[in-house]
């Protein structure tokens, strides 16, 4: 039951709407009759499968995060960001209970590819770990071709 955040009493529910993947419900006070809207998404229950075969709970947090730092200093809006996040993760959901970090990586890489390919780059050569300047190169030509 949602309490009313004016006089903590209870609420019902006027109007309620699907707006890509998360519930947009608005929401009446049956005593002080204020209005207010609340937001539910469906929370995205995941084990990570680590390189060195360790697990540990999904972060949306670390995709993001991954991602500003590779669009660091180019023009693109957080919001873009954000967005690809939502799509990455409606992916993870239909891949099952566990994902390996070397999944989400390539879905990340792919979705950077078409948005910015300054930014696939500088995340392809974390994930990918390249060594030296010659795999470097052959991403880039691989890009180029």
């Amino acid at each position: 039951m949602m309490k009313c955040p004016y006089c903590s009493d209870e609420t019902k529910v006027i109007d309620k709407r699907d707006v890509e993947g998360t519930v947009k419900r608005r929401r009446e006070c049956v005593k002080c009759e204020k209005r207010f809207t609340t937001f539910e998404k469906p929370e995205l229950t995941l084990t990570i499968i680590k390189k060195d075969g360790s697990k540990q709970d999904y972060d949306r947090e670390k995709i993001l995060n991954g991602i500003l730092k590779a669009c660091e200093k180019r023009p693109i809006e957080k919001e873009t960001l954000e967005a690809m996040v939502d799509e990455i993760e409606a992916k993870l959901m239909c891949m099952g209970p566990e994902v390996e970090t070397k999944k989400i990586g390539e879905i990340v890489m792919k979705k950077l590819k078409k948005l910015d390919e300054v930014a696939y780059i500088r995340f392809a050569s974390v994930c990918r770990s390249f060594d030296d300047i010659t795999s470097f190169e052959k991403e880039v030509k691989a890009l180029k071709g």
